[in-house]
This record gives structure tokens, sequence and C-alpha cells, in this order.
């Protein structure tokens, strides 16, 4: 069964229950997330995007991943 939007978005709540979260796509494959969270102040993209890849519990990983591709969006706060 292909992963839907609103599965990617409650996977990133479960790390980030605060987080403002947009998951867009609607082919079961393809996806574009944006994550805003005070958590990643400080950080630099590279750390905050490999927070919401851990987040997504494997969902990416191998050739079996349920999740193709995520155009990944992540900042912190204005």
């Amino acid at each position: 069964m292909p992963i839907q939007a609103q599965d990617i978005e409650n996977l990133i709540r479960e790390t980030f229950p605060e987080a403002q979260i947009t998951v867009q796509g609607d082919d079961g494959q393809h996806f574009a997330a944006t994550v805003v969270d005070e958590s990643f102040r400080g950080k630099n993209r590279v750390q905050q995007q490999r927070a919401v890849y851990a987040a997504l519990k494997g969902k990416m990983d191998g050739p079996a991943g349920e999740l193709h591709a995520l155009a990944l969006t992540t900042r912190a706060p204005d």
C-alpha cells in the first residue's frame, strides 16, 4: 500500500509535536515537505534534515522503502 502525505506528516509529528508541517504529493512515492521547528535553531540544514529523515523511521531506506523521494525544506521559526 502506498504511503500517503498524512502518514508522512504523522511520522514527523511524533518526533516534532510542536512543528509546523506541510506535506504535499499524491502519487504515493514522491512528496515535498516543509518542517518548521524551534529545535532546528542553531543547527545547519544537514543536521535539520537528518533529524527529519530519522523521524521517518526507515520509510526511505533500501529498495523496499515505501517513500521513493522527499523534497525537504527545514528551518527554525522566524
